[in-house]
């Protein structure tokens, strides 16, 4: 991933939180890759050590094995630290239904544990995860920010929650806090196993094993995939935003829309298979249609995707045939 010349002063000290995730390693890669000092905050209960091992050998980084719920932790690692990317949370809808109380543990009280930390050290710029999830059943496309509904699962909520805890950090402390709504993000090192895993890593893994995939609902759901590279971009941006456009949260997509179905028939082409998918029960608290406008990141972050749908499908399609 190139950084398409966005560039931080020397000295600058990064820390990811939920570093050996799908996005928080591709982020700590990014930024080790360009030469600044990168510490990477995650206790490994979604994330995975072997996403950042071969970064553990270089000396501008740093692991550090530790929970966003214990405040300590947080505060040890925020020392220092010029900007902070959060990405620490645990995803999927479903399993949020399943678990509220420790959605709410994580991806509530962690966040606002790494938003305190960094108040109190004098972190710069506080970028964090949120998701499209926020739109809930509001209805219109494309989702538009100040345009939600009401949410429909506990990991929508988390993310409503943070982003008014990130407005109050900066209207109460004046902590530069930007809140990213990502659009399915998908891409390298998005983990393809499991009950929860995200469907194009999943029917990738089941076309290249010959396995029949099963799609929940009828594969007309539309959803605005984001190839993973947008996301990094986004980040860096948000770091380099301006203090008044803090406070905030932006959608971060492709600003295109993809059917679940066509979606399932390009991958059958492109890894040469030829599978009927399996139909199987619509899953609760799943939006049905999502698609960014992300004019305001745009305006106010200087975010421009340098990648559409079909070029990073291309690319995530490549890098699974060698890694899986």
């Amino acid at each position: 991933m190139s950084m398409q010349n966005i560039t931080f002063p020397k000295d600058s000290i990064f820390l990811v939180g939920g570093g050996a995730g799908f996005i928080g390693s591709n982020l700590c890669e990014a930024l080790v890759g360009e030469g600044y000092e990168v510490r990477c905050l995650d206790d490994l209960s979604t994330g995975k050590y072997e996403n950042i091992e071969p970064l553990t050998e270089k000396e501008n980084f740093t692991f550090i094995k530790g929970d966003i719920r214990d405040l300590d932790t947080c505060k040890k690692a925020t020392e220092g630290v010029t900007y902070v990317m959060n990405q620490a949370a645990w995803g999927s809808v479903p399993r949020s239904i399943e678990m509220p109380l420790l959605y709410e543990e994580i991806n509530i009280r962690g966040t606002l544990n790494m938003m305190e930390a960094a108040r109190q050290n004098g972190v710069k710029k506080f970028v964090y995860a949120s998701s499209s999830s926020v739109y809930g059943d509001h209805p219109v496309l494309p989702k538009k920010e100040g345009q939600e509904g009401k949410v429909i699962s506990p990991y929508a909520l988390t993310k409503k929650v943070d982003e008014e805890y990130g407005r109050l950090y900066k209207e109460l402390y004046g902590l530069d806090t930007y809140g990213l709504r990502y659009f399915n993000v998908f891409g390298r090192r998005q983990d393809p196993e499991g009950m929860y895993a995200a469907v194009i890593p999943k029917f990738i893994r089941q076309l290249l094993h010959d396995e029949v995939p099963t799609i929940n609902g009828d594969g007309r759901q539309s959803r605005d995939f984001t190839y993973i590279d947008n996301v990094i971009e986004a980040n860096m941006r948000a770091c380099l935003a301006p203090s008044e456009a803090a406070g905030e949260a932006f959608n971060i997509g492709a600003g295109g829309r993809e059917f679940l179905i066509d979606i399932y028939y390009d991958l059958c082409e492109a890894l040469g298979k030829k599978v009927e998918p399996n139909f199987g029960p619509e899953r609760k608290g799943d939006v049905r249609d999502s698609n960014a406008d992300i004019t305001k990141a745009k305006e106010l972050l200087g975010y421009e995707p340098a990648y559409d749908f079909k070029q990073g499908i291309a690319l995530a399609i490549e890098w699974y045939k060698a890694n899986l």
